[in-house]
């Protein structure tokens, strides 16, 4: 049954003198809101925490923890948005200061009360948007996920088929069946390899993908890759080449600790755009061990290096800081659906890596992958 009851906007108002806190009370109360009162910043920060309010209205000048510092403390946790409005008898300084500390608007003390209640709605209108926009969000995600997980079932059942259609399974089929089939396999393997991959940016993007991280050593990693990918290069007359540039034993030390599914899928995209980008020369994949500073002076990093490189078409400087972004696609014809790099970006952050690339049209690209020494 469908509840007429319409929900109130709870205010959570904040204030070390109790007559303010009535007063608020009683004004807000009056024009319908549900009211809640902490008479310090401790107290507003676990009420905040465990009941989140839809506005906050916060007084600066309060003992032990003041307005700018609850919302500091608030803005840095972990509940989702609420406005704060801070209530000031300072002079402009005090209000540049509650603003950059993370604060949506002020009012000042003695204040008129048609002007409150201008800046409360003002405020709980922002917050109903975001809101609101956040639920279209998570229902579009939703509806991604499913929608990919539902596609992915009718597309295995089809290149199943296909592939009994090529063995002769039903009947005789003749080579220019074949051919036709074979055409229709390979649509139906790219459109499948596109679903995968829009389900695995929406488990990213959703919370809900999980890794399992072991010690791997990267160069079997690539060199399995390779040995899948090799026949697509040789289609092209491309040659792949791994160079760890150094002796055998070197490559013992190329360990990273992370999931080897979703390592596997990176490198496999990374040598797979490779090959699909490049008619002439060859892709070179390098590997080596790098040590870099961290931001604290006193601590290192070592990293293992990935470099992927070809002689393709190279990508334009413009377009270059926006390659991994989700449905980013390049300009040539040859474009997928822009998800993979975003995909593989998303699972070296996860790794607590990072991925760059370096292009020149006409020349080729180099895209680098760093991921922590295991």
């Amino acid at each position: 049954m469908l509840s007429d009851e319409i929900t109130k906007d709870r205010i959570l108002a904040v204030d070390d003198t109790p007559d303010n806190l009535i007063l608020l009370q009683t004004i807000l109360e009056v024009e319908g809101y549900e009211i809640d009162l902490a008479a310090d910043g401790a107290a507003a920060l676990k009420y905040i925490e465990e009941s989140p309010p839809d506005l906050i209205l916060l007084d600066v000048m309060m003992p032990l923890m003041d307005g700018y510092e609850v919302t500091r403390r608030v803005r840095s946790s972990s509940v989702p948005y609420i406005p704060i409005l801070l209530l000031t008898a300072f002079n402009d300084a005090s209000v540049v200061e509650g603003l950059d500390a993370g604060a949506d608007d002020f009012i000042r003390k003695p204040f008129d009360q048609d002007e409150l209640m201008a800046r409360v709605r003002s405020l709980l209108r922002l917050k109903h948007s975001l809101d609101a926009q956040r639920a279209m969000a998570r229902a579009r995600e939703d509806f991604v996920s499913r929608l990919t997980h539902d596609l992915r079932t009718p597309l295995v059942a089809a290149d199943r088929m296909l592939n009994l259609f090529l063995q002769d399974i039903f009947c005789p089929t003749s080579d220019e069946m074949k051919q036709a089939v074979s055409a229709m396999l390979r649509s139906n393997h790219n459109l499948l390899e596109m679903v995968n991959t829009l389900l695995e940016v929406s488990r990213f993007e959703a919370g809900q993908k999980t890794m399992r991280f072991e010690s791997y050593n990267l160069l079997e990693i690539v060199q399995e890759v390779v040995q899948e990918l090799n026949t697509l290069a040789q289609e092209k007359n491309l040659t792949i080449k791994i160079d760890t540039g150094t002796e055998p034993e070197y490559n013992n030390t190329l360990n990273v600790i992370g999931d080897r599914l979703e390592l596997r899928r990176v490198v496999g995209n990374l040598i797979g755009n490779a090959i699909k980008f490049t008619d002439v020369g060859s892709i070179d994949v390098h590997l080596y061990k790098s040590t870099s500073k961290n931001p604290s002076p006193d601590t290192t990093s070592e990293w293992v290096v990935l470099e992927v490189s070809d002689t393709g078409y190279g990508i334009a400087e413009e377009d270059q800081p926006y390659l991994f972004e989700r449905f980013r696609q390049g300009k040539h014809k040859r474009a997928g659906s822009g998800l993979g790099l975003h995909l593989s970006r998303r699972i070296i952050e996860t790794h607590g890596g990072k991925i760059e690339v370096a292009s020149e049209l006409g020349k080729g690209s180099t895209f680098s992958v760093y991921l922590p020494a295991g």
